[in-house]
């Protein structure tokens, strides 16, 4: 009986918990709470929070967690300059004393910080540096979609190469990372957050 219970107990504990996530990335929450102030912060202005604009929005953050589990499991988050960077910004949030540390709204600030730095850097080693770098992989990009081009030569649109090269990159990226992670959206807290 005791061990009846105890199942039921924790499964109910685990749903409630669930309840208030819009998502979990390899175990890891997304509360609604984080989520709702990154999106209003986003969307000044806006009054009514409707369930397609949160679905959509909620895809690109996952894509934005997403890269900074990659980061995190490359080990970018133990990086000195990364601590260093860090420290710095904290230092300087705290001087400004516009937001009280330890209050919900400093720990979002210093988490979006982190994050952004850690997505910052990873897409640099990911993305941006490979395109930079790679001029075979660009000119070979640019051949197979020379009909983007309209016969222009590659010196001519190298810049809008770069960036079209860019997003084929990160697109084939982030659909490797949503393989790699387990993602669980929960649609009805997305729709209760819509109400």
């Amino acid at each position: 009986m005791k061990k009846a219970c105890l199942v039921l107990f924790f499964a109910v504990a685990g749903k409630l918990l669930f309840a208030q996530n819009v998502a979990t990335i390899n175990g890891n929450p997304i509360s609604s709470k984080e989520f709702l102030w990154v999106y209003q912060k986003n969307h000044a202005g806006q009054s009514k929070l409707d369930y397609k604009d949160l679905t959509a929005y909620l895809e690109l953050y996952v894509n934005f967690k997403l890269k900074v589990a990659e980061a995190r499991a490359l080990g970018l988050d133990t990086v000195e300059d990364y601590k260093q960077e860090i420290a710095g910004y904290e230092d300087a949030l705290r001087a400004q004393k516009k937001v009280l540390a330890g209050s919900p709204e400093y720990a979002y600030i210093m988490n979006e910080y982190r994050e952004g730095v850690l997505m910052f850097n990873v897409c640099e080693q990911k993305i941006w540096g490979k395109a930079q770098e790679d001029g075979e992989k660009l000119k070979a990009y640019f051949v197979d979609n020379k009909e983007k081009y309209e016969g222009k030569v590659f010196d001519e649109v190298r810049g809008q190469v770069v960036g079209d090269y860019q997003q084929q990159l990160e697109t084939d990226w982030i659909n490797s990372l949503r393989s790699k992670y387990k993602i669980k959206i929960n649609q009805a807290e997305l729709k209760r957050l819509a109400k």
